[in-house]
Formats: C-alpha cells, sequence, structure tokens
C-alpha cells in the first residue's frame, strides 16, 4: 500500500506521517523498543523512553483519527504507570509485566516529560490534556543530575509554556535546564557547550532557543541559534544532511562518519522548526528539508532510510548501507521528522 504524500511546491513530494508500523509495535500495555525487520521482538520489552516518543507525535497531530488517539492513551497510561511518587520513573518494562529496574532520572525522565509535556500542551482530549497535566507536574519538581535528561525535560516545559505562560513549574524547569547544558564556548570552530558532540545533540540548542525566547532573554536566545546554526553545517557534506555518528565526536580528533542514528536527524529537525518558528527567518526551513530529504535518501549512501511498505524506519545507516530493523527509535524519528512537512507544504 503506498503511503499518502505531502507536496511541496517546487520540491520533492514526500510521504505524510504514517502510524501503520509504531501500530504494529504496540500492544495493549506499550510500545515495543526492538524489532527484527519490521516484526516486534517481545523478549526486549517496552521502555519509557520511547513510549514517551510515542507520546510526542501522537500528540502532535492536529486532527488524529481514533486509531492515533488510542496509541496517545496507551502511552499515556504506560508512562502513568512508570511513576513514582516522587516524580522519578521506571525505564525497563519486561514483556510478563515486571519492571527491570528503579525509579530514577536518566534520559526517561526527561523523555517523559517531554511527552507529558506536549500531551498536556497539545492533545485534542481532554481528558489526555488533563491527566498529563498531572503526571508533569509531579515530574517537574525534580530535578537531574544529566544535562541531555534535563534537556529533554526542557523540551517539555517548553510545550506547557506555550500553551500556559504562567506555568511556574514549567519555567522554573526550562530555566534549569538551560542552566543545566550551559552556554557555547567562545572558540569560532567549537561554540558548544561540551568537549565532545554524543547524541540527541540539536535537542540541547532548541532547548537553550525555547528559554531564552519564552524567558525573554535575548542573550540566552543568541547563544542557542549560535549553537544550532554551527551544529547545522557541521552536519553538512556537498549540501546533504550527514549528521553525528552514534560514537559521537570529540573535539580536535577525526570525526567518525558512522553509524548514523536517525534521532541525530529528528532532533535536528525539531530544533530547526522551532529556531524558525522564535526567529521567523525561512532559512532555518532548509535544514528540515535536509532532514526529511536524509530519511528519503539524500544522505551519505543514497538510499532510503525508511520502508514504504511497512512505515517503518530503519536503525541506523552504516558503512555498508541501511541496518534494516525498524525498531521504535528510528520509527518515531521518521514520523517527528514527517510531521514538519505540513507547515513547510
Amino acid at each position: 500500500m503506498t503511503a499518502p504524500s505531502l507536496a511541496e511546491p517546487g520540491r520533492t513530494v514526500v510521504p505524510a506521517p504514517g502510524f501503520a508500523h509504531l501500530t504494529r509495535l504496540t500492544d495493549d500495555t506499550g510500545l515495543f523498543e526492538h524489532a527484527r525487520h519490521a516484526i516486534a521482538r517481545r523478549r526486549h520489552g517496552y521502555c519509557t523512553d520511547d513510549v514517551a516518543r510515542g507520546l510526542v507525535v501522537t500528540s502532535r497531530e492536529p486532527d488524529p483519527p481514533a486509531s492515533v488517539l488510542r496509541l496517545a492513551e496507551c502511552y499515556l497510561t504506560f508512562l502513568t504507570h512508570a511513576q513514582d511518587d516522587s516524580g522519578a520513573f521506571h525505564n525497563r518494562l519486561a514483556h510478563d509485566r515486571r519492571w527491570t529496574d528503579e525509579p530514577g532520572l536518566g534520559d526517561w525522565w526527561g523523555r517523559a516529560l517531554w511527552g507529558l509535556g506536549t500531551a498536556a500542551a497539545r492533545s485534542p482530549a481532554g481528558w489526555i490534556r488533563e491527566e498529563a497535566r498531572v503526571a508533569f507536574t509531579l515530574g517537574a519538581c525534580r530535578r537531574s543530575p544529566a544535562p541531555r535528561a534535563m534537556a529533554f525535560a526542557g523540551l517539555g516545559a517548553a510545550e506547557v509554556l506555550r500553551a500556559d505562560p504562567d506555568n511556574a513549574a514549567a519555567a522554573a524547569l526550562l530555566a534549569d535546564a538551560a542552566t543545566a547544558i550551559g552556554t557555547p564556548g567562545h572558540s569560532p570552530d567549537w561554540p558548544w557547550p561540551e568537549q565532545h558532540l554524543a547524541y540527541a545533540n540539536a535537542a540541547l540548542a532548541e532547548v537553550v532557543i525555547a528559554a531564552g525566547q519564552l524567558g525573554d532573554d535575548g542573550p540566552l536566545l543568541a547563544s542557542g541559534l549560535k549553537m544550532l546554526a554551527w551544529l547545522r553545517d557541521v552536519q553538512l557534506a556537498d549540501g546533504r544532511l550527514s549528521v553525528i555518528a552514534s560514537g559521537g565526536w570529540r573535539r580536535h580528533e577525526p570525526r567518525p562518519r558512522y553509524d548514523q542514528q536517525p534521532i541525530e536527524v529528528a532532533a535536528l529537525a525539531d530544533a530547526c522548526a522551532t529556531a524558525a518558528a522564535v526567529t521567523g527567518d525561512p532559512a532555518w526551513h532548509t535544514g528540515v528539508r535536509q532532514a526529511i530529504g536524509w530519511f528519503l535518501g539524500d544522505n551519505d549512501f543514497g538510499t532510503a532510510m525508511w520502508d514504504p511498505t511497512t512505515g517503518g524506519a530503519y536503525d541506523g545507516l552504516t558503512p555498508h548501507g541501511p541496518n534494516l530493523n525498524q525498531g521504535a527509535e528510528s520509527t518515531l524519528a521518521l514520523i517527528s521528522t514527517l510531521q514538519h512537512a505540513r507547515w513547510l507544504a
């Protein structure tokens, strides 16, 4: 079955975000983390990280069909079950419905708040918005020592603040997230707050941009835009997107080319979309188009990074071509990136 498409005037027709493979990976408990090709691998169970991202993309749909609304409700139920009374979250649930870890404040806590904040701000279903708001408020009182966990939480806080500018808990969390990330260095060849680019790098810049804009802090906004502009430029090769490899890139060391992960592409698309919305500068649209292009074949290998038959995205771009497994993280990254094609069209 051919996927529906969204046409961009004068540009390549891109597929509309589809939820068929996400539905394939979801049961009545949550979202399976891994797949072999397009088939879910149940023995690996579920993780809060991916369920939270599932809540982000389902909540972003402006007019979701009942099937997507059911996915959102399933993911929200999972997250509220994962949360303890202090606002921390479990991350890993086995297929036998037993948690295999203790509640904590790692990346999964941050992503849970990102999903909950997005649902609280954007879901068209009132019962989802209300329950997500309660769980977000509980989690927003905590702070993680990990900058990326704080960055993901900050993305959720920014969503809440856009819908409710007087939300003090969200404002405090977003400000603390920007502080945890830090400010870019003064060297023009490395204007980044860390000496190592790891994963989901653009999310850090996006949070600084959001904190600057929503906190009416011009210098902070300028810092975030500076970070993002540099990150966008260093991830280009002959005009195409070539994202930081999964092993990261340390300053003053050779940059590895592979494996490239869809999460990096989605993070860059989100950040560039935020920069475009905040500044009104259409030049940021180019970064979003390049991210979409990466999935459609405009990448270092010149090959599509998704399967139109299943709607799933491939798990990574390796030196030998795509990793053909279609897990949750990669498919969510594809959906997230394609959602931006609507306002580009």
